[in-house]
């Protein structure tokens, strides 16, 4: 039986928390502009917190994409097994088509 993603535990502990310690912070941001919405704010006002909002979670995947690149793909790429090699790339190369990087 295969053991799924969800319930292992990938990556760096520390950069796990420093990830969630950001994520929290994005989350009051979020609640914040929602107020701002709901209350009327001018919308440039509102603008400039959300693409603020989209920078902070910008920083969380890349904190989160140099973690998994030194710890779970640098393994994966130097496995034995070429399934795995080719899985981790396409993974990585999904990742960064997703971002519209490619």
């Amino acid at each position: 039986m295969a053991v799924s993603k969800v319930h292992l535990k990938h990556g760096s502990a520390h950069v796990r928390a420093q990830a969630a310690t950001r994520l929290r912070s994005v989350e009051g941001h979020v609640r914040g502009v929602t107020r701002m919405v709901e209350d009327g704010t001018y919308c440039v006002d509102i603008i400039k917190q959300t693409l603020a909002i989209q920078r902070a979670l910008e920083k969380v995947n890349a904190l989160l994409l140099e973690d998994h690149l030194q710890t779970c793909a640098s393994t994966a790429i130097r496995s034995a097994d070429q399934r795995e090699r080719e899985r981790t790339i396409r993974e990585l190369l999904d990742v960064f088509e997703t971002s519209g990087r490619l």
